[in-house]
């Protein structure tokens, strides 16, 4: 399990991240959330030690990561795919990683061909485009075969294949009861991907929550179809509700729920054909959400 505890750090008089608190726990992808400047990198690279905290603590597995003897074995991370030395072969690099965590060489390739980029294994990286980088960063993650996986924008320049792949490698190391954090932008992949999301803003926890957790929360009420709807829309609003005719003839239905709705219809005698409740997307959730933590918001065009 990954812990924050009271994790504060400051950069001068800029506080990155503020008393934040939260546990990552085994068995599931924990999708980490927030606008540019919200702690994220920050938070991961407290983590790994890269950063020390200015008070509090990060843990993994109860300990602090600097206290791993060979720590590839224990935890995965990639925060940055540019990191490597353009000058290497995809395979060196791994064999460097490898060696300095007692890994054998014969594992280096295994990860190359897990990671899709096996016949490239003997080109230099300063070749690679983006998204070869990015499989190389992956497959550099994966040496140690580690129990916990911290992964930053791990789709960056990966084409839809790619993508795919990334996606049901996460799920799958989830469902081998591993610990998967992973920091992304892309809402529509998160929705497909996180079992649970944690979303921070300036530095301090927002919300610990899921995806439909979070949806019910800013769910837009419900639709109705019905060959009747003026009669249906009269009864709706005769009882408070909000109703908005929709392009295609349904109702849009605010104030009550999916069982009023149908107890209303059938006492009017009303036919109904659907009734599906509307919730917000995640991207619409989280705008909602995250509102008054945008630091660098741009001009209307």
């Amino acid at each position: 399990m990954i812990e924050l505890r009271e994790l504060t750090k400051r950069y001068g008089t800029k506080v990155a991240v503020d008393h934040l608190s939260f546990e990552v726990k085994p068995g599931q992808v924990t999708g980490f959330l927030g606008p540019n400047g919200a702690g994220k990198s920050t938070s991961m690279r407290a983590v790994l030690g890269l950063d020390a905290p200015t008070s509090g603590e990060a843990l993994v597995g109860g300990r602090r990561y600097a206290t791993f003897r060979r720590p590839l074995h224990e935890v995965g991370a990639l925060l940055d795919a540019g990191a490597v030395h353009p000058a290497r072969t995809a395979l060196d690099h791994l064999r460097c990683l490898g060696r300095s965590n007692g890994i054998g060489r014969r594992r280096a390739e295994q990860v190359l061909e897990l990671a899709g980029i096996a016949e490239v294994g003997r080109r230099r990286v300063g070749g690679f485009s983006l998204g070869m980088r990015q499989r190389l960063g992956i497959a550099a993650a994966l040496l140690g075969d580690p129990k916990v996986l911290l992964f930053d924008e791990p789709v960056n320049g990966l084409d839809l294949d790619g993508v795919r792949w990334i996606r049901e490698l996460l799920r799958g190391f989830a469902a081998e009861g591993r610990t998967v954090l992973i920091s992304s932008h892309l809402m529509s992949e998160m929705e497909l991907v996180a079992d649970r999301l944690l979303i921070v803003g300036r530095g301090r926890l927002i919300a610990d929550t899921t995806v439909e957790e979070l949806a019910e929360r800013y769910q837009r009420g419900v639709i109705v179809r019905t060959p009747q709807p003026e009669r249906l829309a009269a009864a709706l609003e005769a009882v408070g509700a909000r109703v908005v005719a929709e392009p295609d003839g349904r109702l849009a239905v605010r104030g009550v729920d999916a069982v009023k709705i149908g107890d209303l219809a059938a006492e009017g005698g009303i036919p109904v054909y659907e009734v599906t409740r509307r919730g917000a997307t995640l991207e619409e959730a989280y705008l909602q959400l995250t509102a008054e933590s945008v630091e660098f918001g741009g001009a209307a065009a």
